[in-house]
């Protein structure tokens, strides 16, 4: 693929860019940029509370952890998660990630599951061990089952299990409190699905179905980019909203449930020009799939560069095995269920 990028059609269900639109079952969504764009940035537009549980349970951490918090608590929150990754040089986890990939492909043989063996536990352990938990592969293998129940919703089943493993993580958390123990695991989950879905995403389009062959000239972080636009591992986000507010010339009541589709706003035609087609390093209004404003998320640079390590990794050594691709159930996320690539 040297000459010819990949043609990435729309998931299914992904919407066209429009005004907003109201559904009595499923309240509003928005899927032009501009539109979401103001909704991540317009305090009008709040998280959705959640229930809080017993300490050390699923439901206190989701009740703990800035991803949830109302605006009150949020900016302490994200203040942990942001001192926590201050320190972490991305080009760091880029080199864990990349040494993490060479030593599951070797032991690999000639074929393997990215989605099993590398997409989630690679990245994971990687950002674990430079976090300070003990036992990173263990912290890794348990932050998956987290991930599994993290919004709410899910099968009791799911939820008992995570309850064991947010206790078997707290066990293998930096010394600290409570809160701030929380939120290093919360920062964790909240890179287990999107950072698997994102090198899943770009090992399905971007490697050859043939043998390996030589480095094409854009480079890995603008390759992704474009994937995380065109096949976002976050199709959409939910928000509240807590005042009426006027947006895209549609009038949203208080307390109205909206739909954000990151999907819809990365194809905006007024945001990008040729929207389907795929450029790398393209100007443009810039991608809204790691969100915007206050709760943007504080890991970006990181998470492309735990997924910049395995794919570059995975480029030089792999080339894609002709099995469909099925994908893991979720309203919101787009993961692969499984992946299957061989190895040179």
């Amino acid at each position: 693929m040297t000459d010819t990028w990949p043609r990435i059609a729309p998931a299914a269900g992904t919407p066209p860019s429009g005004p907003p639109s109201f559904d009595p079952d499923r309240g509003w969504w928005l899927t032009r940029h501009a539109d979401v764009r103001a909704a991540l940035t317009d305090p009008a537009f709040q998280v959705p509370a959640v229930d809080t549980g017993p300490p050390g349970t699923l439901a206190w951490l989701r009740a703990t952890v800035s991803r949830f918090s109302p605006p009150r608590r949020h900016a302490d929150r994200r203040a942990v998660v942001v001192a926590a990754l201050a320190p972490l040089n991305p080009d760091d986890l880029r080199h864990d990630a990349a040494r993490l990939t060479v030593a599951g492909l070797d032991r690999a043989g000639d074929r393997v599951d990215v989605m099993r063996e590398l997409a989630r536990p690679v990245p994971l352990r990687a950002l674990a061990e430079r976090l300070g938990f003990a036992d990173p592969a263990a912290a890794g293998t348990a932050v998956a089952v987290v991930a599994a129940a993290y919004h709410p919703g899910v099968d009791p089943a799911l939820t008992a299990r995570a309850d064991r493993a947010v206790a078997a993580l707290l066990a293998l958390a930096p010394q600290g409190p409570p809160m701030v123990r929380a939120n290093l695991i919360g920062l964790l989950v909240q890179a287990c699905d999107a950072t698997a879905g994102l090198i899943g995403a770009a090992a399905h389009h971007l490697l050859s179905p043939a043998a390996p062959r030589a480095p094409v000239a854009a480079g890995t972080a603008d390759l992704l980019a474009e994937v995380l636009r065109l096949d976002p591992p976050v199709r959409a986000t939910r928000r509240v909203t807590v005042d009426g507010v006027r947006l895209g010339g549609r009038d949203l009541p208080a307390g109205s449930p909206v739909l954000l589709r990151f999907d819809a706003a990365n194809r905006d035609p007024q945001a990008f020009t040729e929207p389907a087609t795929f450029q790398p390093g393209r100007p443009g209004a810039g991608l809204l799939t790691f969100g915007a404003g206050e709760r943007g998320c504080p890991g970006d640079r990181h998470a492309l560069a735990l997924a910049t390590g395995v794919l570059d990794v995975l480029r030089e050594r792999c080339w894609r095995s002709p099995n469909p691709v099925c994908h893991e159930p979720h309203p919101t996320l787009r993961v692969p269920a499984n992946l299957e690539v061989n190895v040179r």
